[in-house]
């Protein structure tokens, strides 16, 4: 019983607060479904604690409760999806979430939106020269681009990851990878020091099995987390 009022509660607070949060989107996408699953788990989570607070009027504690989580959690989710359109929008792209666009070689960038990060994918042959880890002048604007608006981001946690083909050792192309996604954060460290990893051959978006797919495997990754809690390995 006890925990159906509690759902209940949750539910009302995200009805109540669905409309400040449900806004257009800036560029394709308009689900804002980090703004809506952070609204919901907020709730849930004021109105767990409101319930459980010592005193009477235990409903109407759980309902204000489950009012602040949502308005606190869906702030922080439309902050994601706010910060993935404007992205796309300044790299000339929009949001594109279709799990095959990597798979594209026409798709240079491609910034997508996770239930926990927002990811931008840079292809590695408009960033790079041939086992380089300096950017193109072309390619260095685009992540001059994001830093600038991350700079109105704060609280964003970013990290960065680097990825080769297997073409060469493993240890050749681990430090490759690390140099390439360390020249990318250097220019990112508006909100401090990004998290920076090279993951060699790791992860491939497809078999290393034909020059096509080794030019799909070569990218620099960058995500954008609400949460350093959050982040998990990019290399695996």
């Amino acid at each position: 019983m006890k925990w159906n009022k509690l759902v209940l509660f949750s539910a009302a607070a995200v009805f109540t607060l669905s409309g400040c949060y449900n806004q257009p989107g800036l560029v394709e996408d308009t689900n804002y479904d980090r703004t809506k699953t952070g609204a919901a788990t907020g709730a849930l989570a004021g109105a767990v604690i409101g319930y459980n607070t010592k005193g009477h009027h235990k409903a109407e504690r759980a309902l204000i409760g489950g009012l602040l989580g949502a308005a606190l959690g869906g702030a922080v989710g439309y902050s994601m999806d706010q910060q993935a359109n404007e992205i796309a929008h300044a790299l000339g792209t929009g949001v594109n979430n279709d799990p095959l666009a990597a798979l594209d070689p026409e798709n240079d960038i491609i910034v997508s939106k996770h239930p926990d990060h927002v990811q931008i994918m840079f292809r590695d042959k408009m960033m790079f020269a041939t086992n380089s880890s300096r950017l193109q002048p072309h390619a260095r604007r685009k992540v001059q681009k994001i830093a600038q608006l991350l700079a109105n981001y704060p609280q964003t946690v970013v990290g960065v990851a680097g990825f080769t083909d297997n073409t060469g050792s493993y240890d050749y192309n681990l430090r490759l990878s690390e140099k390439r996604a360390r020249t990318v954060a250097n220019i990112l460290a508006v909100n401090g020091r990004p998290l920076v990893k090279g993951c060699s051959w790791e992860k491939p978006i497809a078999p290393n099995n034909s020059a096509k797919n080794r030019a799909l495997n070569r990218r620099v990754e960058v995500y954008l987390y609400a949460d350093r809690n959050a982040m998990s390995d990019p290399c695996r």
